[in-house]
């Protein structure tokens, strides 16, 4: 946790001088009179300056029977790209870049993870036919992160898909069907997939830097509302639209029907945010939500801080 520490002191000397002229000089194309943030405080520097954490751009993917590296309960995002095999793209990775631009059968994506919210989400890159690539500001808003296009230099929350400064506000990325699943079940239920190659940056790719982080009692640079409920501020939850499902009901039932979704939970997935290394984190279980057709539903899997932040009118489905 030593690297949190040392964020925190720089994020905190950072938001005593939260205003927009502040920032202006490493965003000069940044339109900050047009925004939805009636409060600069709650926008803070994570510690990396803009890029600091580099995002990465058009992937090698090889071959998922190739790949010798990862750890068989290790997390990967799932994206059943259209025209194409599925694609896996591994959390170890998503952890030291957080966002993947990407794409695959005329689809634009931008795979994007916030470990200090375990927020993992692949939104279409486009937005009224026109396409972004986003990149990682450095900047965190209820300790999630907040993404900008490289395009207009507007500000994007990743948890809802919102720009939030800049030209662009009040524009939504489509949140498409993709899912956080383990290794060994995505190479077992896509054989002919592929998976995120590792990229060519000087990072110890597998290690964790967050080590213990969810299993703490308070997020990190977090001073809003904790949960409701005696649910656990880092508990994760499964969010579909402004519903959350919390982990410990779907780990006791394994599967709940309700509000029109299925949600289903299987052991075997290790926590990212856990151990020393990412593939022997300790076992959260693989979700999957699906409508009554059977089909993949856009959702997120979040702790529940975080949905209690930007849903604070959110409904908790706690069942009985």
């Amino acid at each position: 946790m030593r690297i949190l520490a040392i964020l925190a002191a720089m994020a905190i000397s950072g938001a005593a001088m939260a205003e927009p002229g502040r920032w202006q000089r490493a965003w000069p194309d940044t339109d900050f009179s047009n925004t939805s943030i009636s409060d600069w405080s709650e926008i803070m520097s994570g510690g990396p300056p803009k890029d600091g954490i580099p995002a990465i751009d058009a992937p090698r993917m090889i071959p998922a029977a190739a790949e010798t590296r990862l750890d068989a309960t290790e997390p990967v995002m799932v994206w059943p790209a259209p025209e194409g095999p599925a694609r896996a793209y591994p959390i170890r990775y998503l952890l030291w870049h957080e966002i993947v631009n990407d794409a695959a059968g005329g689809v634009p994506v931008a795979v994007t993870y916030c470990p200090l919210c375990n927020s993992g989400m692949i939104f279409d890159r486009r937005i009224d036919g026109r396409e972004l690539s986003f990149g990682v500001s450095g900047m965190l808003r209820a300790s999630d992160m907040v993404m900008y296009d490289r395009q207009t230099e507007s500000w994007w929350q990743q948890a809802i898909g919102t720009a939030i400064v800049g030209e662009m506000t009040g524009a939504e990325l489509e949140l498409l069907p993709a899912w956080m699943d383990s290794w060994e079940r995505f190479r077992a239920a896509h054989p002919d997939g592929v998976v995120m190659d590792e990229p060519d940056w000087s990072r110890d790719y597998g290690r964790n830097p967050y080590v213990s982080y969810d299993s703490s009692r308070r997020p990190f640079l977090y001073s809003g509302e904790m949960p409701p409920h005696g649910v656990p501020a880092l508990m994760r939850v499964v969010r579909v639209g402004d519903r959350a499902w919390p982990f410990s009901r779907l780990r006791e039932a394994g599967q709940v029907t309700e509000a029109g979704v299925t949600i289903s939970w299987e052991a075997g997935q290790a926590s990212a945010l856990d151990a020393g290394r990412v593939g022997q984190g300790r076992d959260v279980g693989n979700v999957r939500v699906r409508d009554a057709q059977g089909r993949d539903v856009p959702h997120d899997v979040l702790f529940a801080f975080a949905f209690h932040a930007f849903w604070p009118q959110g409904e908790w489905m706690l069942g009985g």
